[in-house]
């Protein structure tokens, strides 16, 4: 869950720490559950940190925002790079 900070940016929440079991399972602590709308039948997906040191867990049935946001922004960022060769030419 992301908050908003008094700046008005989204800063991510902590919910605490958890151990990895020795099958390999780990416990999302109650309140992230809560918070989050996670219940036993919620698909999810794993995914491995840019420099490999961590997880990002994401619902399965947010990941197409996500991707669609981020393709947003990139094409804000190649039409923000495409008018700064325009003006330099």
């Amino acid at each position: 869950m992301m908050h908003q900070h008094f700046t008005g940016e989204a800063i991510p929440k902590f919910y605490g720490a958890t151990t990895i079991g020795e099958r390999g399972q780990v416990v999302v602590p109650a309140e992230a559950r809560k918070d989050l709308n996670l219940t036993p039948s919620t698909k999810v997906m794993v995914f491995g940190g840019p420099i490999g040191e961590g997880l990002l867990i994401v619902k399965a049935e947010s990941v197409a925002e996500i991707m669609a946001h981020a393709s947003r922004m990139l094409s804000g960022m190649e039409e923000v790079l495409k008018s700064s060769t325009d003006d330099s030419a």
